[in-house]
């Protein structure tokens, strides 16, 4: 078992997946490592232990009896920035696109290895406690521009713009490092939170996204593209 000593006393997880075996396994596993561990079977009763529990993250299965996984994601991320990492049999590059555009931090395909995701999990929760960090600004501003990633709200042209989780994350790490290039790979490692998985156009899907919402809010500023490299925020 590894040391324990890194995880905060009382961190919480929930497990939702219909498969009672892997729960089990799931919870002996985490509870072993320190943590306090909570499981469900079908989506609508993890909604339910979601809001009751309030855990600190959520391991979800995506082919989930009553409300599936997708949904599931969709109404966390409704009421709640809580990491979520997906487990699912899929292993599809689409399946992890869809997972990570509804704000999942992380996606492991079944079968896994208990090592590796108790890795990603600790790795999560520190990602998490890091951008909560007072020593890295919650607020950046540029002309016409406010990201604040406490809050998780952008101001555009002084109004408040609805912007999805992972587009704005995106966007203030590129706005914190100014200038700065960098690949698609390093993106999906630096907001992702992972160094490869397996298709990089989640990213360029994002920016796209990204682009449609502040082009022409200032001629100071813009996300350019780096051709054959990659992407910066660039103040011009």
């Amino acid at each position: 078992m590894d040391n324990v000593s890194d995880i905060d006393t009382g961190t919480k997880i929930l497990v939702v997946d219909d498969d009672v075996n892997i729960c089990d396994l799931l919870r002996l596993y985490f509870e072993n490592e320190g943590y306090e561990v909570k499981t469900a079977n079908d989506g609508n009763e993890g909604i339910t232990l979601f809001n009751e529990y309030d855990p600190d993250l959520v391991l979800l299965d995506i082919m989930l009896p009553r409300k599936d996984g997708w949904q599931v994601c969709r109404e966390i991320r409704e009421k709640s920035n809580k990491p979520v990492i997906m487990i699912t049999a899929k292993g599809e590059v689409f399946d992890k696109v869809l997972g990570l555009e509804l704000g999942a931090d992380d996606f492991v395909v079944k079968p896994f290895d208990m090592k590796e995701l108790a890795a990603r999990v600790k790795a999560v929760l520190r990602r998490t406690a890091h951008s909560e960090s007072p020593a890295e600004s919650a607020v950046v501003k540029f002309d016409n521009l406010e990201i604040n990633i406490e809050t998780f709200e952008m101001k555009l042209c002084g109004k408040y713009v609805d912007i999805p989780r992972k587009e704005l994350e995106l966007l203030y790490f590129l706005a914190l490092n100014v200038n700065h290039v960098f690949t698609r790979d390093q993106l999906l490692d630096k907001v992702w939170g992972f160094d490869y998985l397996g298709d990089s156009r989640t990213v360029d899907v994002h920016i796209k996204r990204l682009r449609e919402k502040i082009d022409g809010a200032s001629d100071k500023w813009c996300l350019k593209t780096v051709w054959s490299v990659g992407y910066k925020f660039e103040c011009l």
